[in-house]
């Protein structure tokens, strides 16, 4: 289970679990499931057409997840944010389909991209992988406070001058980096049980926000390090078993807290 050939998935996972348990309570707090949803299979596309052209899957992923978030910013502007998610969803998976039939390995890619491959980190993507999420988490640490405060009180961040669309913007970029550091090894159907079920977890725990924040990165690196152990002694996708893990994690809290 600690053999070499896994020892690029595990540090992989462990970076992504840090970033998507602490991005993931702001998605929470925001109520931006929906977003946390669609921003990965807006990334999708960006994957299949970098697998397609020869370069590397991620550099990809990041720039399609940015083009997402300016359509969503730019079709939530026209006051249905409902509509501007469907849209994005179905013209996205449709770009993803047609980037994907137009290579010669069709069957793999599909899988490796919809649903992640645990033996899919190489160590030539482990470093930019690393920058990405070292990024993402300098920028997050730096605007922890004001995110909080408007994601909790934003007639009080108004008063004190901050801009909520600002946040909007910076909130939802650091979704899509995060979004597309997690696909090559979630896979884009799983990113939000990632990104959400830690974090939701969490808060249902604990109401204390520093506290909630920490037990969503605690819960989202046992959520990915469990799962990857089950996946390699059973054989079975890690996608699978970060997904019922994921449900049952947010299940169990939901009980605990109400005892």
């Amino acid at each position: 289970m600690f053999s070499s050939f896994l020892l690029h998935t595990w540090i992989a996972a462990t970076l992504l679990a840090i970033a998507a348990g602490s991005l993931g309570y702001f998605v929470v707090l925001r109520r931006s499931a929906f977003a946390a949803h669609a921003l990965p299979l807006a990334a999708f596309p960006g994957g299949a057409l970098a697998s397609l052209l020869g370069f590397a899957p991620l550099w990809g992923l990041g720039g399609f997840a940015i083009i997402g978030v300016l359509f969503l910013r730019i079709f939530s502007r026209l006051g249905r944010r409902d509509v501007a998610m469907g849209l994005l969803l179905s013209s996205f998976l449709a770009l993803g389909g047609l980037f994907l039939s137009l290579g010669r390995e069709y069957a793999a890619r599909v899988y490796g991209l919809l649903f992640g491959e645990v033996l899919g980190i190489s160590s030539a993507s482990l470093l930019p992988l690393a920058l990405l999420v070292s990024v993402v988490l300098l920028l997050l640490l730096w605007q922890f406070p004001i995110l909080l405060l408007e994601s909790t009180q934003p007639e009080l961040a108004n008063a004190h001058a901050i801009s909520s669309a600002r946040i909007e913007w910076f909130f939802l970029l650091l979704l899509a980096l995060v979004s597309a550091a997690a696909v090559p090894v979630v896979g884009t159907l799983l990113v939000f049980t990632l990104l959400v079920s830690p974090a939701a977890a969490a808060q249902r725990l604990s109401r204390r926000p520093y506290h909630a924040w920490a037990l969503a990165i605690l819960f989202a690196e046992l959520l990915s390090w469990s799962s990857i152990a089950l996946s390699y002694w059973s054989n079975w996708p890690l996608s699978f078993f970060v997904g019922i893990q994921g449900a049952a994690l947010f299940l169990f809290s939901r009980i605990f807290a109400r005892n």
